[in-house]
């Protein structure tokens, strides 16, 4: 009698065993549930260098490289169609202003300054007129023949109108007219007074009765004392400059 009820406490014993563990399943599998899931890992944004902006963004304000704000032109660079300030398109010149080589119509340049003169190349013949306040004022001029080959230079006194003969050479000079002041308008050769303020002489050059100077079709070579070098008489062996006129009386 006394084992059989030692057996059935046994038996409850492990009954009461057996549901505490399938309680205490059950309760840690609830726990399990009701735990929250750790937040998923974020991955930090990459930090920039101060002052750097990421690849394809530009600072705001600022344009991408080889870009301009609207209406606003590359410094040094002008909208088309304008000039910078002062600068006159090509051909155009200021307003009173002549372009460089040329004189206003009746002006010389100052003495010793080589400047091209308005007319000289002029399609048509061209005159000399003598004022009356030159005209039988001058008897003739001074020029200075010289040798290229012996490197000689020697001084005559030529009449106005008339020829001269180089002694000891074949180059012969027919003298012209003398304008003490050289003016040119158009088609016009004249003098603005009787001083010599800009000295001419019209010649013409021949060699073995052969016209060199001026060149063929055109009536006179014209030789400047003060600016030698405008429209010079040219030759491998010879030079003549004019030095002076000489007055009547």
């Amino acid at each position: 009698m006394k084992g059989s009820l030692l057996q059935g406490g046994y038996m409850r014993r492990e009954i009461i065993l057996v549901i505490l563990c399938f309680v205490l399943t059950l309760s840690f599998g609830a726990c399990k549930k009701k735990e929250p899931e750790p937040p998923a890992p974020q991955t930090p944004a990459p930090m920039m260098p101060q002052g750097q902006m990421p690849s394809g963004q530009m600072p705001q304000g600022q344009m991408p490289p080889g870009q301009m704000p609207p209406g606003q032109m590359p410094s040094g660079q002008m909208p088309q169609g304008q000039m910078p300030s002062g600068q006159m398109p090509p051909g155009q010149m200021p307003s009173g202003q002549m372009p460089p080589g040329q004189m206003p119509s009746g002006q010389m340049p100052p003495a010793g300054q080589q400047i091209a003169r308005p007319g000289m190349t002029t399609m048509g013949k061209t005159q000399v007129i003598i004022p009356e306040s030159v005209k039988g004022k001058w008897s003739g001029v001074k020029i200075i023949f010289e040798d290229k080959v012996s490197k000689t230079k020697q001084e005559y006194v030529v009449k106005l109108n008339g020829d001269f003969q180089i002694p000891n050479s074949n180059i012969k000079i027919h003298v012209g007219e003398f304008l003490p002041d050289f003016r040119m308008d158009g088609l016009n050769l004249t003098s603005g007074s009787n001083d010599p303020r800009n000295p001419a002489l019209g010649i013409r050059v021949f060699e073995n009765n052969k016209q060199i100077f001026p060149a063929p079709g055109k009536q006179w070579g014209w030789l400047f004392s003060k600016v030698p070098s405008i429209h010079p008489f040219e030759h491998p062996k010879y030079g003549i400059t004019l030095k002076e006129g000489v007055k009547k009386g």
